[in-house]
């Protein structure tokens, strides 16, 4: 802790302020997750604003190495890791929820029904 009291002021601002942001973003990321309606809603917060909250952690890590004279990159495999992972893995939560049918909160909508699929024009 005390090599990072011994860095410039402005860098210790820059990497607060990143892990600020990805506090902010991971809080409401977990705060979607808690209070939304269903499934299919409660999917998205985690996946978007959870990564952007380690986006942001993993850049103020990476400032924090690199400023003090040791630049590592281990930190930039767990985003790259993490970034192709969340959506994969939402999309194959989606899908298996999809199939198995679970109850939908009323506005949510579902392509499937014929009723809101997309009309194509046959009149040409």
């Amino acid at each position: 802790m005390e090599a990072l009291n011994q860095l410039p002021l402005w860098v210790q601002w820059v990497i607060a302020f990143f892990i600020l942001i990805g506090a902010v973003f991971a809080f409401i990321g977990s705060l979607g997750l808690a209070i939304l309606p269903d499934f299919f809603t409660r999917l998205h917060a985690p996946t978007k604003n959870t990564t952007m909250g380690i986006g942001g952690t993993v850049i103020a890590a990476i400032i924090s190495t690199s400023a003090q004279g040791t630049l590592t990159l281990n930190e930039l495999l767990i985003a790259i890791f993490l970034f192709l992972t969340a959506p994969i893995s939402a999309h194959i939560l989606a899908k298996a929820a999809l199939h198995t049918e679970l109850p939908k909160f009323a506005p949510t909508r579902d392509l499937r029904d014929k009723e809101d699929a997309y009309q194509h024009e046959t009149d040409k």
